[in-house]
């Protein structure tokens, strides 16, 4: 019986979610496959090998990378060697093009069918990767139908396969539930701060978010903050900076389990990025704050084409949720948009029902569908002659 091999790499803890899923669906069609390449917890539960931890490339900003780019570099180029040597079937790039796309664009050139899952934000900054794309990347699989029309335009292969959350999550959400596995009190307002699940986003983050936490706790002592941790560190991180400088703050602090800290929350103080579109799909009131480095913002803010941030504002095209960035991210100007969050007012009622018709669009099966778009790819390449499960 013949062997499917898949050669993978994702890059932070979105891409592995998205990654466990896609293998989930992939190992039903061939019960003898082989994957093998970076993933995280979930896509190694799914019987990914990997072969460095994938954290070393989770990497967030232009100045940060400079400091790791030495051991990024080297990682690929063993990456290139060892699938050059051990040939996959077909190779999935998930997410952090800056190391993915340059990895497919090798492989292609040596013969093996590539796909990138998670487009890059070329519809938004530096357009012209799209050229670097055709290039590198025989499909692309686009989690937002925004995303698909614009490689569309460019005779880019391209699916959208929505996003798997919006089928994990369900259209009505259990708050009630959720805060008593929680352990949180049902009559208390509940704010829950997510200041991201890097070290660099914590780095910038952790800090405005607590104060802010402060600063509401002033105005109104009934409210209740819970804040999630990715992974053991994150939480041992936040742990430390909690006793030292918020040990007067009521703050819950829980390891992992994000879904049902969102699920159990009245409104959310978010970092941009993929937790955003959880709290979408959870039907959360939100303020979106980012910072980064400021040499690095000076840099991105220079590129970015696109009018929003947030992947809220970004389906919806109009400005869903605010979105505060850089010197603005201060308790002055977060907590009253908190405050406007926890409002229930006919705007928040508005606001959930754009964000339940958000939902329904993006609820494809999309592992499902990802997994089909693979399919035919290989099909097309002659790569599953004798393969079992087709």
């Amino acid at each position: 019986m013949a062997t499917l091999r898949i050669g993978i790499v994702a890059g932070e803890a979105s891409g592995d979610i998205l990654g466990a899923g896609l293998l989930a669906e992939l190992k039903q069609r061939f019960p003898e496959i082989e994957i093998e390449g970076i993933g995280g917890e979930l896509m190694q539960a799914e019987g990914c090998h990997s072969l460095y931890p994938m954290e070393k490339l989770s990497v967030m900003g232009l100045v940060e990378v400079l400091g790791r780019l030495r051991e990024l570099l080297r990682i690929r180029r063993s990456l290139v060697a060892h699938f050059s040597q051990q040939r996959p079937d077909i190779f999935i790039g998930i997410d952090a093009p800056d190391f993915t796309l340059n990895l497919e664009g090798k492989l292609r050139l040596a013969g093996i069918p590539t796909v990138h899952y998670v487009s890059p934000s070329v519809w938004a900054w530096r357009s012209k990767r799209v050229f670097k794309i055709l290039k590198t990347t025989d499909l692309m699989l686009t989690l937002f139908p925004f995303e698909a029309k614009f490689y569309q335009q460019h005779a880019m292969p391209v699916e959208f396969v929505g996003h798997p959350l919006a089928n994990m999550i369900p259209l009505e959400p259990d708050q009630a539930k959720a805060r008593a596995d929680l352990g949180l009190p049902f009559e208390q307002q509940i704010v829950a701060l997510m200041p991201g699940s890097r070290g660099g986003e914590l780095k910038y983050l952790a800090d405005p978010f607590l104060d802010t936490a402060r600063w509401l706790l002033k105005r109104n002592s009934d409210l209740v903050f819970v804040m999630p941790a990715a992974n053991q560190q994150r939480y041992d991180h936040l742990r430390a900076l909690l006793d030292r400088r918020y040990s007067d703050l009521p703050v819950k602090l829980v390891l992992k389990r994000s879904r049902e800290v969102l699920t159990a929350a009245d409104a959310v103080l978010i970092a941009s990025g993929t937790a955003t579109l959880e709290a979408l799909l959870l039907k959360k009131p939100m303020v979106v704050a980012y910072r980064m480095a400021p040499v690095t913002y000076m840099i991105i803010s220079r590129l970015l084409s696109s009018q929003y941030i947030s992947l809220p504002n970004l389906l919806a095209d109009a400005p869903l949720v605010p979105e505060i960035l850089q010197n603005d991210v201060r308790p002055e100007i977060l907590g009253p948009a908190i405050e406007q969050a926890l409002l229930d007012s006919e705007e928040q009622s508005a606001l959930k029902q754009h964000f339940y018709e958000i939902h329904l669009q993006l609820r494809q099966d999309a592992s499902k569908k990802a997994a089909d778009a693979i399919v035919r790819l290989l099909q097309s390449r002659g790569r599953l002659s004798g393969k079992p499960g087709v």
